[in-house]
């Protein structure tokens, strides 16, 4: 049994992940309070009460610039665990985030519930878990490629798309296209229609489940 009781930042702002990763905690005893995080800086200030706590989040849902800003609160806040969960995360990026430090364990969004249940254990004895799908990935093992959805989008759509998704804002695709502000953002909005998405962040992974971008350059 676990003595000591940790604390929880869960930052995953999918209701149903959010529901199921309540639902796996309620059942353990060294669980002293679970707390929502929304934003970077809201992580911050928690840590800053809770520097033991055990942090679950999913990096790709999260307001971080590169995984180097994630690095760099890990090294700030040592004695902290971390569980990333996410549903995609580049090869790239497991390796910085793994090879930095061992406070990180990995699971994904469509491993077992088994798995996930092993990952919080081993969390509460500040021990690091990585799922079999991202030992797959690290070690190249064969790991089933996501489908890829249907191609909706024209030439010109999927090249905005794919600078939207690098960063790029409109005023500065259209300079870099030589085109107008309207013209740029007449397509951005055919593309969010097209793709049935509401956000930049929706519209980023269609491009990485697709193959417009390298999750790579997304990530790193």
């Amino acid at each position: 049994m676990q003595d000591v009781r940790k604390k929880i930042l869960l930052g995953d702002n999918q209701d149903l992940t959010k529901l199921g990763l309540i639902h796996a905690l309620a059942g353990m005893r060294w669980v002293d309070e679970i707390s929502d995080i929304d934003t970077k800086k809201e992580l911050t200030t928690r840590l800053l009460k809770w520097s033991d706590a055990i942090v679950i989040l999913d990096y790709t849902l999260f307001d971080f610039s590169d995984a180097s800003e994630l690095i760099n609160i890990s090294d700030r806040f040592r004695n902290t665990h971390w569980i990333l969960m996410s549903e995609e995360l580049s090869t790239d990026f497991l390796k910085r985030v793994i090879y930095s430090s061992e406070s990180f364990s990995i699971i994904f969004k469509d491993c077992s519930y088994s798995e996930l249940i092993l990952a919080l254990e081993q969390a509460a004895k500040g021990e690091r878990f990585i799922c079999s799908k991202a030992f797959n990935i690290l070690t190249n093992k064969s790991v089933p490629e996501p489908t890829v959805e249907e191609n909706r989008l024209t030439t010109t759509e999927r090249e905005v798309l794919q600078l939207i998704a690098l960063g790029k804002t409109t005023k500065e695709i259209a300079a870099e296209r030589n085109l107008s502000f309207h013209t740029i953002n007449a397509h951005r909005k055919n593309i969010f229609r097209k793709l049935e998405v509401n956000n930049i962040h929706e519209a980023t992974k269609y491009a990485i489940r697709a193959g417009i971008i390298d999750m790579s350059d997304y990530y790193i």
